[in-house]
C-alpha cells in the first residue's frame, strides 16, 4: 500500500481545516565539525593512482567530540519528534499540527529548544580543549584557520519554530481584479485539497505501516525452534497504541472512517501488552488475526 493509493480514498472534497489545525515549521541548524581537505584528497587519489573526482577526504575537525556528537544526536531525536507529532503539508518544510494537539506539541518543542541550547553551551565550554586535542588527533591535517572562535560558532547553532494560521479556502484579500482573484482562489482550492489529501493519507500510511509491522512480528508459534522465532521489542505495541491517540488528534477532517478505525484498533489492542504477546501463543495469534482483519479493510 502506497501513499498515492491511500490519498484517492480519503478526502474527495476538502473541508475547511482553518480552525482545526495550524501550520508549523521547524528549522534546526548546527556546526557539522567536518571539512573537506583538498590537499588530503589530492594526496589520497595520487597515492592510490585514482582519477580526479573518484573520491574525497572529509576530516572531523574535533575528532570524536562527545559534546558535539550529543548535539547532533539530540537534533535527530528532535526532528523525529516533530515529524511524528505533525502531519505532512508542503515540500518546503511546512507541516500541520492539529489544534487539539497544539498544547502538548508546544510544551514538548519548547522543552526541546531549551535542552538544545543547554547541550550547545556544554559543547562550547568544551570547544577550546577539544580543539587542543584535535592538534594531536589530526596531526598534519590540523589547520588552525579552520576553527571559528566561540562567538562565531555559537551563531551556527539555531533552533527555530514558527506557527501560522491556515487561511480558509477563498480567503484571499488582494487588491487585484476580480477575475484574477477568482483564478487565485481556484488555484489555492486545488492546492489546498491536494495537500489535505496528502496529509490525511500520511496518517493512514503510518497506521498501516505500524499494523503491518505488528502482523509480521507476531507471525510465529511457541512450537517453532527458538532460533527461528521472531523477536520484537516493546515498542511494537507502543507504536500501535500511539497511533490510536494520533487517529484522534490527527482526524482534523472528522473522517468517520478514521474514527471507525480508531474504535477497531482499541478493540484489537484491549489488554495487549508485550509480555502477554510473548507468553501466550493463543493470545498472540488472536491479536494477529484482529490486526490482519483491520489491514484487509484498509486495502481500498
Amino acid at each position: 500500500m502506497t501513499l498515492n493509493q491511500i490519498s484517492s480514498a480519503v478526502v474527495t472534497a476538502a473541508p475547511s481545516i482553518s480552525s482545526a489545525a495550524l501550520f508549523v515549521e521547524l528549522s534546526i541548524s548546527t556546526w557539522t565539525g567536518r571539512k573537506l581537505d583538498k590537499r588530503a584528497t589530492a594526496d589520497t587519489l595520487s597515492n592510490n593512482a585514482a582519477a580526479s573526482g573518484a573520491g574525497s577526504f572529509h576530516k572531523k575537525l574535533l575528532g570524536d567530540c562527545a559534546e558535539l556528537d550529543a548535539v547532533h544526536k539530540f537534533v535527530g531525536n528532535a526532528r523525529t519528534f516533530h515529524y511524528a507529532s505533525t502531519m505532512a503539508w508542503s515540500d518546503m518544510g511546512m507541516r500541520l499540527v492539529p489544534t487539539a494537539h497544539y498544547a502538548e506539541y508546544h510544551k514538548e518543542i519548547t522543552g526541546l529548544e531549551q535542552q538544545f541550547h543547554q547541550l550547545v553551551e556544554q559543547f562550547l565550554t568544551a570547544y577550546q580543549w577539544a580543539q587542543t586535542e584535535a592538534q594531536v588527533k589530526l596531526g598534519a591535517l590540523y589547520n588552525p584557520l579552520e576553527y571559528p572562535d566561540v562567538d562565531t560558532l555559537r551563531g551556527k547553532f539555531k533552533f527555530r519554530y514558527a506557527y501560522q494560521k491556515i487561511p480558509a479556502v477563498g480567503d484571499f484579500r488582494l487588491n487585484i481584479a476580480q477575475e484574477a482573484q477568482d483564478y487565485l482562489n481556484s488555484q489555492y482550492e486545488q492546492h489546498y485539497t491536494q495537500q489535505l489529501n496528502n496529509a490525511m493519507a500520511e496518517v493512514w500510511q503510518r497506521t498501516y505501516d505500524a499494523l503491518k509491522h505488528m502482523s509480521e512480528k507476531l507471525d510465529y508459534t511457541d512450537k517453532q525452534d527458538k532460533t527461528t522465532r521472531k523477536i520484537f521489542r516493546d515498542s511494537l505495541v507502543d507504536n500501535v497504541q500511539s497511533m490510536m491517540n494520533l487517529l484522534v488528534k490527527f482526524n482534523i477532517t472528522n473522517d468517520p472512517k478514521m474514527d471507525a478505525m480508531r474504535v477497531q484498533l482499541e478493540d484489537a489492542m484491549f489488554g495487549v501488552s508485550p509480555e502477554a504477546l510473548r507468553e501466550d501463543d493463543d493470545f498472540r495469534m488472536e491479536t494477529k488475526r484482529k490486526v490482519d482483519s483491520i489491514l484487509s479493510n484498509m486495502k481500498w
